[in-house]
């Protein structure tokens, strides 16, 4: 896997990787029809070149196809902090590794580069696939904001999990995430 920084020649691998209404099931955002992904698009290019947001692509090394994004968000520079967020893949690519190796790309530039003391992550309070993936980073779960964000699903109103890791946890993280990825690259026989 590999994350470059998010430009509009993703365009066309990313609007066809996020055409699975599955991928949104639990974002603010649905953008799975070509205008809506445009608009997607255009958004988080706006906010990377105003400095507000970090995007990237998700691109599959063996392709060289964009297969997904994510970001870092609610920048924090006086505080050392950010939050990872945004993630999405296309649904090909759950449970292969994708996910974990971008994780740990993103978790090392942010503590090892950025210097960062905190990175969190929020996921909708009811999206037990993702709240067990951030479990599993390990991300300390810190709790739930009560009626967080207003959503275009449900019944509009989003509770939120939020989950951290701080810089003092960051080598377990690390060993952790990368010893699952040696385990999802090891050949099966």
């Amino acid at each position: 896997m590999v994350l470059e920084p998010l430009s509009s020649r993703h365009a066309a691998d990313l609007t066809e990787a996020a055409a699975g209404p599955e991928i949104w099931r639990w974002m603010p955002y649905s953008p799975t029809s070509p205008e809506s992904f445009s608009a997607w698009l255009e958004y988080a290019l706006a906010e990377s070149a105003a400095g507000r947001e970090g995007a990237f692509a998700t691109i599959d090394r063996a392709s060289g196809r964009a297969i997904g994004s994510s970001r870092y968000m609610e920048l924090r520079p006086e505080h050392r902090g950010l939050e990872i967020g945004g993630t999405w893949l296309v649904r090909s690519a759950w449970r292969t590794g994708a996910n974990v190796e971008a994780k740990l790309l993103m978790l090392t530039h942010a503590f090892d580069e950025l210097d960062c003391l905190r990175v969190e992550f929020k996921t909708d309070a009811r999206n037990e696939r993702s709240r067990a993936a951030l479990a599993a980073l390990p991300a300390r779960f810190e709790g739930i904001f009560r009626h967080h964000m207003v959503v275009p699903y449900g019944d509009g109103v989003r509770d939120s999990a939020f989950f951290s890791v701080i810089a003092p946890e960051w080598p377990q993280v690390r060993e952790v995430l990368a010893a699952r990825l040696a385990r999802n690259s090891a050949p099966t026989s």
